[in-house]
Parts: C-alpha cells; structure tokens; sequence
C-alpha cells in the first residue's frame, strides 16, 4: 500500500520496512490479520509513514508514533478471540472444574503404533491418567473417565478437541447424563487447550523422545511411573513451585471443590467402574 501511494517512482520495500520497524515477511502477513486494535493502529501508521516518505515533516512521524505489533494470521486470531472472553469465561477456579484431555502417539520398537490418552486436572495442574494401548475408541474413553469419575468425583467441564473420539455422539450423551458439560476447541487451534498442550511437550520431551519402548506393558509401566514423578516430585513455576500434588492437597474447601468423589456420577450407563489396571497405583 505504500509503494503504491508513493507514484511512479516507489522507494524500496527494504526502506519501507526499516523506516516501519518491520519484518520484510509484515505485507504477506497483514494479509490475514484480523480486525484488531493492533492493526489499526498499525493502519494509521503506514499512513503517516506515506506522508513522511513523500515529505512530510519528520516531527509528525515522531509525534503520531505508536508500538506496532507484528502480528501473523495466527496471533491476530488468538487475540481476536480473548477479547470474545472465548478462552477466560472457562479458566479453571477450583479442583475439579475444568479438566482437559488428548490423545498422544508414538511407537514400539517393532515400528507398530501407540495411543496415549492424557486427562489433566487444569487448576491443580495434576495429571489424572496416562492410559496406553494400541488403539482408543469412543468407548474405551467413557470407561477411562468413568473410572476417573468414580475415584475423584467429575469436573463441570471437560476440554478437547474436535477427534473423533471425543466427539462421538454415545460419549456425548454419556457426559450429558453425568452432568459434565464439553468445551470443544476451534479446529487448528491448539492454543484453546494449552493445559494440555504445555503438559504433552513435557512429556514428550522428557520421556517418548528419549524412551524406545518394547511393548505395551512397558509403555504403561514406564509412563506411570513418570505421570507420578510428575505429580509428586516436580515443582510447578504456574502453583508457586509447589507440586501439583502437594498444591492439590493444600486447597481450602471452596478451591477443592463442592463435590466429593463418586458422588455426581452413579454409573450414568447403568455399569460398575472401570477396575484399576494393573499398573495403577
């Protein structure tokens, strides 16, 4: 836009972006921004900009100046929705309120796949499960939850994305007659559920980048035993550097929530819970 207000003899795109502050990449960029105070605040600098590089006194340049962001597509969007309160109106307030899930893959030695599901508690930062196998269904994530349900009592609301999984329609109705209410992240965006998504890199940078895994038993074994390293042994910068575990037992009855365990879902489907595995603690 400015080259083209400048007439027949633009200057450079070089200049533009050195006189602007900006990165060079800034009009493939501002393509796909979004409308947001940043960028028309970014709009009224350009145009001053024009006015200078055709002329104009430098004092107003000075004087009409004002912090630019660079903003992509991405972060144009992710500010566009906290301003709608999108992310904020769910922020988890007590134990039990929010919890988050996804599913992780990696693989044996033998190069055949593995599913992790993760379920976090979003206040206590706590890791609930890390169950293993070769495949998940929608039914293998309503007996995991409603074991989960039965030994720690259910959230008011669960997080996840848009995988089928999570979505099927007898889990759905499941978690409607357990009063537990979905929140569904927007397609692509991973940022909705970045409970989940900062504990996944922990976890993958720590153990599956680093573990070669023989079989299933070993994955489960292996995986525990690090979820409760996690829980009980590592401080957390997020809960004042306590662990999740010992943050979780400090909570006064409001924080911890109204509801004790059990008492919110009585086997909604009308089956007993999930019995422990084996390498449960």
């Amino acid at each position: 836009m400015v080259r083209s207000r400048l007439g027949p003899n633009p200057v450079s795109e070089r200049r533009i972006c050195r006189v602007l502050g900006q990165s060079r990449s800034l009009p493939t960029s501002i393509q796909t921004m979004a409308t947001t105070p940043q960028s028309c605040r970014l709009a009224r600098r350009l145009l001053t900009t024009i006015r200078f590089l055709q002329g104009g006194s430098p004092s107003s340049l000075r004087e009409n100046a004002r912090p630019v962001y660079r903003l992509s597509g991405r972060t144009a969007s992710f500010s566009f929705q906290l301003q709608q309160g999108q992310l904020l109106r769910h922020r988890a307030t007590h134990r039990n309120h929010v919890w988050g899930y996804d599913f992780l893959t990696d693989r044996t030695e033998d190069g055949r796949q593995l599913k992790l599901l993760v379920v976090i508690d979003e206040f206590t930062r706590e890791c609930l499960t890390t169950e293993v196998g070769r495949t998940f269904t929608a039914r293998d994530v309503m007996l995991t939850l409603q074991y989960l349900f039965a030994v720690r009592g259910a959230p008011e609301h669960i997080r996840s994305d848009n995988g089928p999984e999570f979505i099927a329609k007898e889990l759905q109705r499941w978690l409607d007659r357990a009063s537990v209410r979905t929140l569904d992240i927007q397609k692509a965006s991973p940022w909705e559920n970045g409970y989940v998504e900062s504990f996944n890199g922990k976890l993958r940078d720590e153990l599956l980048n680093r573990e070669l895994f023989l079989s299933v038993p070993e994955a489960r074994f292996v995986l525990d035993e690090w979820r409760l390293e996690y829980n009980h042994r590592r401080p957390h910068s997020g809960l004042n550097w306590q662990t999740p575990a010992a943050y979780a037992a400090a909570l006064d009855d409001r924080q911890a929530g109204v509801f004790p365990a059990a008492s919110r879902v009585a086997s909604p489907v009308g089956a007993t819970p999930l019995p422990p595995t084996p390498h449960a603690y």
